[in-house]
């Protein structure tokens, strides 16, 4: 376009104008927001005081502080939508619509969940984790068969080790019991 030029008329008719007062979609996922934060507040009220010498402020704060925070967000996505906000269309995804749903890829990975459930009680985290991490590499298309095994076993080693060491939850060990 030279200087002077307009806009073609298709390039500014594709783009949706704000409509004041919003959608009513957009104002029951503030509802929803709300109803949750709601919800999780009415619950932490439940919850009993419990406080130790680790804990001072026991488990209270934390869900309240949540609560409130999706109440504050709900009220000023209300308020945008209120406004006439909207979010921004799709523009930087690389996705082709027009193709197929690749079920190959939901099987595996459906699979290799189902696999990692039925054996992680007889064979431990580290060997479930292992083949959990590594299958789902696979079945996302990775074709580095060594990198990846590698870094399955040591992601699942690691998490072993950061719930038993740092949050005192003990995963199932299985057949390494005793070598852990």
């Amino acid at each position: 376009m030279s200087k002077g030029e307009e806009t073609p008329r298709h390039a500014e008719e594709s783009m949706p104008v704000p409509r004041r007062g919003g959608d009513r979609a957009q104002y029951g996922a503030c509802a929803f927001l709300a109803l949750v934060g709601a919800g999780v507040i009415i619950d932490a009220a439940r919850i009993g005081h419990a406080t130790s010498s680790n804990d001072p402020i026991g488990p209270r704060p934390v869900p309240m502080l949540l609560g409130v925070l999706l109440l504050v967000v709900a009220g000023v996505y209300a308020v945008d939508v209120a406004r006439g906000g909207t979010g921004e269309q799709e523009s930087g995804e690389d996705i082709d619509l027009t193709t197929s749903i690749g079920w190959r890829t939901i099987s595996l990975l459906v699979g290799v969940f189902m696999a990692n459930a039925l054996l992680i009680d007889s064979l431990g985290w580290v060997i479930s984790g292992s083949a959990l991490f590594w299958g789902s590499a696979l079945a996302l298309g990775s074709r580095r068969y060594l990198t990846s095994l590698a870094v399955a076993v040591a992601l699942s080693l690691v998490t072993f080790y950061v719930f038993a060491i740092g949050l005192g939850v003990n995963l199932p060990a299985g057949v390494l019991q005793g070598i852990l």
